[in-house]
């Protein structure tokens, strides 16, 4: 997949096939749509391209606004990168972007400097300055400028429409494995391994700490899951169970990422590690004591390793 930034006033020339939006994720629903557009890029002998924003767009028209992402701008770029897109355009979304209506973007962005041809819009994607107009909109100034606009079919799983707003609403509530349904990937965070306040060792489980690489990510509900750790990027992965929470049995206060890796006994502070989700185990919840904690999490260890096993 090409990637080209488009910068200052250039332009592409060869004429395309293409699709706009954030896509945060990159997931299944996203890929139908990008599927739609090679294949009609195909069937025109034209050139399939994705357009997409360097930030989210509502961080610009709403300054104060912070995202709760999916994935971060190098991991959509990735996931993007197997899609088998030709070229991925990349706008820088600015205060001047933002205030374009539909017909002026189509006809400065679209039209004259990205050479589209034929418009496949998401089921869901509306564009332009307060998005105030909708796809009989854009078939019309697509007829003025000789583009064809194609409105997508969605992609739906379950009788559901699936969004990047459906899976994050999943995380939000711990559903991992359906969110990893959505995504078509399970879902992942990274981060350095900070000093914490190591209560984990005095009861037999010595645990990372981690703090997110990308505060804009989304962190799963509270509850302990099974995940596979990667420590540096290193292809081998480690079966393991994570705490997200306040650890209510020792009265914290303050939300901690928290992750015991079985079989693993080395020193990992400063390292990065790599979380990938596979299932909730169970929600958080306040033990009586130390005792009564370190049996549950011996049986948590238990199912982590079952489950992990079985999904290898």
């Amino acid at each position: 997949m090409e990637v080209v930034r488009l910068q200052n006033d250039s332009r592409i020339e060869s004429p395309c096939v293409a699709t706009i939006g954030f896509f945060d994720g990159v997931h299944r629903g996203h890929r139908y749509l990008i599927s739609q557009v090679t294949d009609e890029a195909r069937r025109q002998g034209l050139q399939s391209v994705v357009i997409t924003f360097d930030r989210h767009p509502r961080q610009v028209v709403k300054t104060d606004f912070r995202p709760l992402l999916l994935s971060t701008f190098d991991e959509k770029m990735k996931q993007l990168a197997t899609t088998g897109v030709d070229r991925c355009v990349v706008l820088p979304f600015t205060e001047a972007m933002a205030s374009l209506s539909a017909h002026d973007f189509m006809t400065d962005i679209l039209s004259r400097r990205l050479n589209v041809r034929h418009l496949v819009i998401g089921y869901d994607n509306r564009f332009g300055h307060n998005r105030s107009e909708g796809f009989e909109d854009y078939v019309r100034f697509g007829r003025e400028l000789g583009m064809t606009v194609e409105q997508a079919r969605p992609f739906v799983l379950d009788g559901v429409n699936i969004s990047s707003s459906v899976v994050r609403s999943l995380l939000s509530e711990g559903e991992v494995e359906l969110a990893a349904r959505c995504l078509g990937y399970h879902y992942q965070l990274e981060g350095l391994v900070e000093t914490g306040l190591q209560i984990g060792r005095t009861i037999g489980f010595p645990t990372a700490n981690l703090h997110p690489a990308d505060p804009e990510k989304i962190v799963p509900a509270h509850g302990v899951y099974a995940v596979w750790a990667q420590i540096d990027n290193s292809q081998e992965r480690w079966k393991a169970m994570l705490n997200i929470g306040v650890r209510p049995t020792f009265n914290g206060q303050s939300v901690t990422i928290e992750t015991h890796l079985l079989g693993f006994s080395g020193n990992i502070y400063n390292h990065s590690l790599t979380l990938t989700f596979v299932a909730k185990i169970r929600d958080e919840r306040k033990f009586h004591n130390a005792v009564e904690l370190a049996a549950q999490l011996r049986r948590d260890a238990s199912e982590t390793e079952k489950l992990l096993t079985k999904e290898k």
